[in-house]
């Protein structure tokens, strides 16, 4: 049976496309469907691995989490990860297959079409139903003679298709009536519903307005979306980090904001932990004195190093760390704090050197070749933050182009192959750490060793937990719940052609 389908695309960017659809794979899960996401290509340095180790936009991950289905690359065929303003890496089916400036791979789309409706044929023969999102929005007209992600895909799988405008920041009434008509005409008859997303305030203050929606385009208004706080979901692009800020707690964490920072929802639940205040810092200026400072990954970690040389950033982290504030590097972070950084091949940049923080005693040698994995690992007793988890099993998984040499102490040991692998590094005294592990922080015990042990060290009494951090999983119930009371879900399932 061929699935059915439903596709959300949005009069911009960050309308809340990627949100819609992890709520509506909730509810389809809830209703007893086995659902899958489809996104045909993403552009974002936050990823995830799959099972087989390949690589998909970590948004398409996390709505597959919320399907409750395992994340695979027909889910999303193609991952731009940026380098420069017009420069990406390509990965093609969970596989990087180059680097490519942005002509010439708007010169190459035409050969990739085959790649993105062969994955959604695959996606709707395993499925009851599959949750299309689109990207940016379907009205580009510069962009329509080689769209691989917004209305070829609906037409493909004449898929209805959800119009979102954000009200949030302004203007959505002309977004949408003016997205409807630069849409060509068999292109405007799939758009089924309007969706008004982000909503804050009075629902009743909007009526006339949603009645001159409907009178002007003809299309039914199908829910206003209420602005959602505090969903740990991760986001798509770094662009809400610029005022980002989590809680006010006991323990302040300075999160460095890299230019081309990756992976970034590495902290969403640290940062949620009620004693913690988290916030991202891109001056010298604004790092003040945190308990402690977070150097994350990055999609360019030379060119991510020079610019904290440029903004003065690296003489107020080592600054830091002299005077004993600790400082953990995740990927990129890792490979920044160590002595050196070697490309004889020229994999990153066109310098065979480069010298980094000499926080730890590493030296990192990039290699061609992307290591993309899932692991399983045993927290070392290293004296480092997470030595209250000493003994306890996690699991992380790896993205990075590189190895590190170092003569500190491991903090994990993993098991790969049936072989016994040492992670990262620890030195001075447990307050310098590196690790190529994302997803640290989603493992309770190491979250809650790392807080314990910042709150020591301000000679604090030890914490009393009343409450556990809400994880993914409450979030999407809380969105499905959400989007059943605010979205009229029988008539989509009607436009779907779902039988109840």
């Amino acid at each position: 049976m061929t699935a059915r389908v439903v596709m959300v695309q949005g009069t911009s960017s960050s309308a809340g496309k990627s949100l819609l659809v992890a709520g509506l794979c909730r509810v389809l899960r809830q209703e007893g469907y086995r659902v899958a996401p489809f996104k045909a290509q993403n552009m974002a340095l936050n990823a995830a691995v799959t099972a087989e180790g390949l690589e998909i936009g970590r948004a398409t991950a996390v709505q597959a989490e919320a399907a409750g289905v395992e994340a695979s690359v027909d889910m999303n065929p193609i991952l731009l990860k940026p380098e420069a303003d017009s420069r990406c890496q390509v990965v093609l089916l969970g596989r990087p297959a180059g680097s490519l400036p942005a002509h010439l791979y708007y010169q190459r789309k035409g050969e990739l079409w085959a790649t993105v409706a062969s994955a959604l044929d695959r996606l709707r023969e395993r499925y009851d139903v599959v949750v299309i999102e689109g990207a940016g929005s379907p009205a580009e007209v510069n962009l329509r003679d080689s769209d691989l992600v917004n209305m070829r895909v609906a037409r493909h799988a004449r898929s209805p298709v959800l119009l979102v405008g954000d009200i949030d920041r302004g203007g959505v009434f002309a977004s949408l009536v003016g997205t409807l008509a630069l849409l060509e005409p068999e292109e405007r008859a799939l758009i089924g519903g309007l969706v008004i997303n982000k909503f804050r305030g009075d629902p009743s203050l909007l009526g006339s307005g949603l009645r001159f929606l409907e009178e002007r385009t003809g299309v039914p208004v199908l829910g206003v979306v209420p602005f959602l706080r505090d969903l740990l979901l991760s986001q798509e692009d770094s662009v809400g980090l610029d005022s980002f800020s989590a809680g006010s707690g006991l323990v302040d964490i300075a999160v460095i904001r890299l230019p081309r920072i990756a992976n970034f929802d590495d902290f969403d639940l640290l940062g949620a932990e009620p004693t913690v205040g988290l916030r991202y810092v891109k001056e010298p200026e604004q790092l003040g004195r945190p308990d402690l400072v977070i150097l994350p990954g990055s999609k360019g970690t030379v060119a991510d190093l020079e610019f904290l040389r440029r903004s003065g950033l690296d003489r107020a982290i080592i600054a830091q760390a002299k005077t004993g504030t600790p400082v953990l590097g995740i990927c990129g972070g890792y490979q920044m704090m160590g002595e050196r950084i070697l490309d004889p091949d020229g994999v990153e940049s066109d310098r065979p050197v480069t010298t980094g923080l000499g926080l730890l005693p590493a030296t990192t040698t990039f290699h061609a070749r992307k290591r993309t994995i899932r692991v399983e690992a045993t927290v070392l007793d290293s004296s480092g933050p997470f030595t209250r988890a000493a003994g306890e099993r996690i699991r992380a998984y790896e993205i990075h182009m590189g190895r590190t040499e170092h003569s500190g102490a491991a903090a994990f040991r993993l098991v790969e192959d049936g072989n016994s692998l040492l992670e990262g590094c620890v030195a001075r005294q447990g307050l310098a750490m590196g690790s190529y592990l994302h997803g640290l922080f989603e493992n309770r015990c190491v979250r809650q060793a790392l807080v314990d042990w910042l709150v020591e060290r301000r000679g604090l009494p030890p914490l009393r937990r009343q409450q556990e951090v809400v994880g993914r999983e409450a979030s999407y119930d809380r969105l499905a719940d959400c989007l059943r009371r605010h979205l009229d879900l029988p008539r989509v399932w009607q436009m779907m052609g779902l039988q109840r």
